[in-house]
């Protein structure tokens, strides 16, 4: 029997290895998935020491199947002449029914699906998706507005304390 301490395990750790945070500025984000990743043994290399761009990226569902498409992970500097293609398609692995409500949503409900971070979890390189619906101009503008407005609170509030 094995003894379990109070805090948690380093395997369950998650480090954050990129950030999208356009998709949050250009979309409203609605569901969001787990999904694992098939990559090359020079891309796991290259995604873990962070060289990975997510801005221009997005996924689709074809032939049964979801895609990652556009996710920029530079070519591994001691990788040889067996180094990957930086921008090439990959394989998103998910559950069936998961793959299916995907598809539903952004063929039916012309939906958008984006990455939204990729990590290092318990070892293995994951991603999260979300399913994104477009936001206007003045939307943006709101969402800047809004933030500004609680920055400013939050400064108040600290201002207050100090007083």
């Amino acid at each position: 029997m094995s003894q379990h301490s109070g805090s948690p395990s380093k395997d369950t750790a998650i480090k954050l290895l990129s950030d999208n945070r356009s998709a949050g500025h250009n979309f409203h984000l609605l569901d969001r998935y787990e999904a694992g990743m098939v990559l090359t043994g020079t891309e796991v290399k290259a995604a873990k020491n962070g060289k990975i761009q997510l801005k221009e990226a997005y996924a689709e569902v074809a032939g049964g199947e979801a895609w990652l498409i556009n996710a920029h992970i530079s070519e591994y500097s001691h990788g040889n002449i067996m180094n990957h293609a930086p921008a090439r398609k990959r394989k998103l692995l998910l559950h069936r029914r998961e793959i299916d409500k995907l598809q539903v949503e952004t063929r039916e409900k012309g939906l958008t699906v984006v990455p939204t971070k990729l990590y290092l979890k318990a070892g293995r390189i994951k991603v999260e998706i979300a399913v994104a619906k477009g936001k206007k101009f003045h939307d943006k503008r709101e969402s800047e507005k809004a933030k500004e407005m609680q920055a400013e609170a939050k400064a108040a509030l600290g201002r207050r304390g100090r007083e």
